[in-house]
């Protein structure tokens, strides 16, 4: 009787899920552009804003506004005014960005859609958890094979530290100190003066939290000529001869 009950409640449930997946199309605001492009949200908005009489006149609709609260240092709360972006619509706006920041919108445009692939293919009805865990590993493995592509044969910080004895914070903290890289927004980036050189690469991982929720990270790796720069950073102080 209980299995029954379920069934209908799950079989209820996915259907509206699926009809709120259908009708709210994926949006990033001004504001996570802002942050993602390491730019004002002033900016951002100006930007914005002078771009949208050309979009309006092209697809005949203005971009849709709305605003956000944000915990202030002082633990006060203010209200700023922002945009909330499709994928199109962001990207329209990247034309006037540089590569990079181009770049990174591109990466996290990929992100939200891989979350949205999960969450869809999570509101199929499931009878057993082996069937669950069967499916969300199968989704997740075949995008992350796809997105990881570039970084095959890259090692981790922790792979190129053990040959030196050394441990991973270790290795970081000496890159820090040698103005190779920063610790920014929850993780380790190069310096603009290393970027683009063909040392590093992203790589992203996907976890659960204890509640079946799927937590992504992106972190650095470092390709054969990264290793090899870091070895000559060690060994002779300097990346290359």
């Amino acid at each position: 009787m209980n299995s029954i009950t379920i069934s209908k409640t799950t079989s209820s449930l996915t259907t509206r899920m699926h009809t709120q997946y259908k009708q709210q199309p994926a949006h990033m605001t001004s504001l996570e552009v802002a942050e993602i492009c390491g730019k004002p949200h002033n900016d951002i908005l100006k930007a914005i804003r002078k771009m949208e009489p050309a979009w309006e006149r092209v697809s005949l609709g203005k971009f849709s506004q709305s605003s956000r609260k944000v915990i202030q240092p002082n633990g006060g709360v203010r209200e700023f005014p922002c945009y909330e972006l499709t994928k199109t619509e962001t990207l329209y706006i990247a034309t006037k960005f540089r590569d990079e920041e181009r770049a990174k919108l591109v990466l996290r445009w990929e992100q939200l859609e891989m979350e949205r692939l999960a969450q869809h293919q999570s509101m199929r009805l499931l009878t057993t958890k082996q069937e669950v865990l069967h499916e969300s590993e199968e989704i997740v493995g075949e995008q992350l094979d796809e997105v990881n592509e570039e970084s095959d044969g890259c090692l981790t910080v922790s792979e190129i530290a053990a040959v030196y004895n050394m441990t991973a914070h270790d290795l970081n903290s000496f890159l820090v100190d040698m103005k190779i890289q920063r610790w920014r927004c929850g993780q380790y980036r190069l310096l603009p003066k290393y970027e683009g050189l063909g040392l590093t690469a992203d790589r992203l991982n996907v976890s659960y939290s204890l509640k079946g929720k799927l937590k992504y990270e992106t972190y650095l790796v470092w390709t054969e000529k990264g290793r090899d720069f870091i070895t000559n950073l060690i060994e002779n102080g300097h990346g290359w001869d």
